[in-house]
């Protein structure tokens, strides 16, 4: 681009110099070609220190390698009928509080989820290529204030460092769990992804993989990889020393494996991985409780136009993996909850920048494992969204009801969410 503002401006300056004879000129002037052309000279040589300093101006990565920004700038406003464990994206219905002498219902907005990412690329890197990726919101809480939900905190949602191979990979990072990496549209559940807490494994969590695949058009590979435990128990509010949790205290790392199918032809795309899941809990000085599970997850496209992504699961003591269990690790007698749930997603597409879906999604610990008089007995939620991206504006309506079981005293209770998106992509 330099080098062409420079050729024109020669050419242009030239041009100007050799045929204008410049009768207006103030008395005195050296109007000879010689003069005109040396003047030229002079305003070339101010053109490219101007241009210098504009190069020099511009942000470069330090590595010199390939970096883009991009996000999601995102307004959500939202209703809810009834008590919920989080306004503005509620994952399971609370019983009402008698101490209270206010409506239960409520409304609101925010933008706290929107989306900073940066991406870095390397095309040529240890005979493959290199990929890293930095995620961030603003969905990490609360900054005390009088601003309310307008002051949001800073999240570091994922990490990524990747190298890729023609056949396999390695990869380290803070990222979903790899036997449950599939999660469901939506622009309204993003800071919490869709269905947690209702049959989702979603959790980001750090770790390392490496994997290994064959085949062309359709694909087979396998992975395994280790992540950091965690037993999904709250740090508390404003805690800025950690603690370690029962997981951490079993000093063993989760482990997990899966075997997966990818394809990519015409008319259909997708992959199909089955996985597992291995973990500890310590339970006493000296005795751990085991955290499994096995899970299925899917994602396809059955036609142009129709896409469908899911996954099930069973296993215990899942908390730790973005609440399976309903976020409940252990019950009466230190006993690992046994659970099982999942979910499932239709999407629509008639239009490229038009989607219509919708989904269900349950998690149902064993009744078995629980104290009926304090713990959550079953969740379950069902969603319906329309979106709408004429780039680059991103719209939205999202329709919700949550479904949460406790034991007798309490019974089923139920949340209507209403939430509508507008936003732009970059």
């Amino acid at each position: 681009m330099n080098s062409r503002i420079l050729f024109f401006t020669t050419f242009f300056a030239g041009s100007l110099a050799a045929q204008q004879p410049q009768p207006t000129s103030p008395p005195g002037q050296d109007t000879s070609l010689a003069a005109r052309l040396e003047r030229a000279e002079r305003l070339l040589q101010l053109l490219r220190e101007q241009v210098n300093q504009q190069a020099a101006a511009r942000v470069e990565p330090r590595s010199g390698n390939h970096v883009e920004v991009s996000g999601l700038v995102l307004v959500n406003g939202f209703f809810n009928n009834a008590r919920v464990n989080n306004s503005d994206v509620p994952q399971i219905v609370l019983p009402p509080d008698a101490t209270v002498n206010l409506p239960t219902s409520h409304g609101g907005a925010t933008a706290r989820q929107s989306q900073v990412a940066l991406t870095a690329t390397v095309p040529e890197f240890a005979g493959g290529a290199f990929h890293g990726e930095l995620d961030l919101d603003f969905f990490g809480g609360q900054q005390p204030s009088p601003g309310g939900r307008t002051w949001p905190l800073v999240r570091l949602r994922r990490v990524r460092a990747e190298i890729e191979w023609p056949h396999g990979w390695v990869m380290f990072g803070q990222e979903a769990p790899p036997i449950a990496e599939i999660n469901p549209s939506s622009l309204a559940q993003i800071g919490l992804v869709g269905f947690a807490r209702s049959g989702n494994l979603w959790l980001w969590l750090p770790q390392v993989r490496a994997g290994a695949e064959v085949g062309s058009t359709v694909k087979i590979g396998v992975e395994g990889s280790a992540l950091a435990p965690t037993a999904g128990d709250p740090q508390g509010v404003g805690v800025l020393f950690t603690q370690p949790d029962r997981a951490e205290r079993s000093r063993r790392p989760h482990l997990e494996g899966r075997l997966r199918i990818r394809w990519d032809e015409p008319e259909s795309s997708g992959e199909i991985s089955l996985g597992s899941h291995y973990g500890w809990l310590a339970k006493g000085v000296d005795t751990l409780v085991v955290s499994r599970a096995v899970v299925a997850s899917a994602r396809f496209t059955a036609t142009q136009y129709l896409e469908l992504r899911g996954e099930v699961f069973t296993g215990q003591a899942l908390a730790g993996l973005g609440g399976g269990g309903i976020g409940q690790n252990l019950g009466p007698g230190i006993v690992p909850v046994r659970s099982r749930g999942g979910w499932a997603q239709l999407n629509l597409r008639p239009h490229p920048a038009i989607e219509v879906g919708g989904g269900y999604g349950l998690d149902d610990p064993d009744d078995a494992d629980l104290d009926p008089a304090t713990a959550l007995l079953r969740n379950l939620s069902w969603e319906g969204h329309v979106q709408w991206r004429p780039a680059p504006l991103v719209l939205g309506v999202e329709f919700r009801r949550i479904e949460t079981t406790y034991g007798p005293a309490v019974g089923a209770l139920f949340a209507h969410h209403v939430n509508a998106a507008a936003g732009f992509e970059f």
